[in-house]
This record gives C-alpha cells, sequence and structure tokens, in this order.
C-alpha cells in the first residue's frame, strides 16, 4: 500500500480544479498546469481534496499510484505559491545582469551567454552574482536552474562558476612541487 498515494491532495484556497476523464487542470494565482494521468490511476474530487486511487493491483498501478500523487501535490504549490531556485556566481569577473528578459551571463569565455527563458519562466538578477529562477512548474524551474548552471559548472580546484545556492563544492589539492 502507497502511504503517498493514500493521502488526498488538499486544495489550496484560490486554486480551481478541473477534472475531465484523465486530464486534470488546475489554475491559480501564479499560472495554470495540466496533467494527463496513465491508465493505471484514477482521479476523484472529494470532500478533503484530489484522491487517487490504483485501477488494478499491478505493480506498474501500485508505482505510479505515488507518484501521481506527487505530481499533483507538486502541482497544487506550484499554481498557489510558486517554485524558486537560487544560483550563485563565483569567480573573478562572473557577473548575471538582465537584458529585458533574457540574462545575460558574463563567464570568463571569449563572448557572453544570452540566455532566454522559456514561457513561464521569470528569471531575475538581484545582485551581480545571483541569479533567482521562478516559476509554477517544479519541473521547468529545475531544468531552467540546470541549464544555467550547465554554462560554467564549478570546478574542483578553485570553486570557480556557477552553483546551486548552500550547494558544497569538495575541494581538491593542487599539484605540488
Amino acid at each position: 500500500m502507497s502511504r503517498i498515494g493514500k493521502l488526498p491532495v488538499a486544495i489550496a484556497s484560490g486554486v480551481d480544479v478541473r477534472i475531465e476523464g484523465r486530464t486534470i487542470t488546475l489554475k491559480g494565482s501564479k499560472g495554470e498546469l495540466g496533467l494527463t494521468v496513465v491508465e493505471d490511476v484514477s482521479l476523484s474530487q472529494g470532500d478533503e481534496g484530489i484522491e487517487i486511487k490504483p485501477s488494478n493491483d499491478s505493480k506498474r498501478a501500485r508505482a505510479m499510484w505515488g507518484m501521481t500523487r506527487a505530481l499533483i501535490a507538486n502541482m497544487m504549490t506550484g499554481v498557489s505559491e510558486g517554485f524558486s531556485k537560487t544560483l550563485e556566481l563565483e569567480g573573478v569577473g562572473y557577473r548575471a545582469q538582465m537584458q529585458g528578459s533574457n540574462l545575460k551571463l558574463s563567464l570568463g569565455l571569449s563572448h557572453d551567454v544570452v540566455y532566454e527563458p522559456p514561457q513561464g519562466i521569470q528569471i531575475q538578477a538581484p545582485k551581480p552574482t545571483e541569479i533567482v529562477v521562478t516559476g509554477a512548474d517544479k519541473q521547468q524551474v529545475g531544468q531552467v536552474a540546470a541549464e544555467i548552471r550547465r554554462y560554467r559548472q564549478p570546478e574542483p580546484y578553485k570553486g570557480k562558476g556557477i552553483r546551486y545556492q548552500g550547494e558544497y563544492i569538495r575541494r581538491k589539492e593542487g599539484k605540488k612541487k
């Protein structure tokens, strides 16, 4: 029995829930998200919130049960509160600044990198060494943060690069004489 799947997803205030067959659509203050669930689970809206149940007793149905509940809970949080990831730039001359809605990065390359965010994602640079990625879709926020980080990943010798806030970079000792 799935411990996660058993719990109903509480409907946050100000969120409109629409279930049509296998599709669930959530609309809130931060945006609108939809999900088409697999045939192994069924959705229903009860008194306590959205309830997810497995259609049969197969191993796949039990696996999809908890995962579907987690996806819907993340969607509920996303449309009501939103998700955010903070990136830090460390290194001499490494800077980030906004150019309209695009992000302009100076990362010690021969050219500046200009990143255009996808629809539904907002990027801010409150400080020259800090980038904040926000949006309603948790997966998309994480993907955009990972794409920005990939331009200059932190290296283990000097620690220069783009890192997530609070990320620890294990440092290596340099060569000896």
